[in-house]
């Protein structure tokens, strides 16, 4: 999953978790068997968002700037 995103001013209004709702409830039906998703350290609420979705950190990221 990427790119997943709602508006700042629309937060905290449960649009982010029907939409992961749903979304998991799609993969389930196509057979899917694993959701994977990143997201930036430096935002905890997003992490704890994610976790609350039953998503669990199981790998680092790298990137470097040129």
């Amino acid at each position: 999953m990427e790119a997943v995103r709602v508006r700042s001013s629309y937060r905290g209004q449960g649009i982010g978790t029907s939409m992961f709702r749903y979304a998991i409830s799609r993969a389930k039906e196509k057979g899917c068997s694993i959701l994977q998703l990143t997201t930036d350290k430096k935002r905890p609420q997003a992490l704890l968002f994610y976790e609350s979705l039953g998503f669990v950190a199981t790998h680092e990221g790298m990137k470097r700037k040129l």
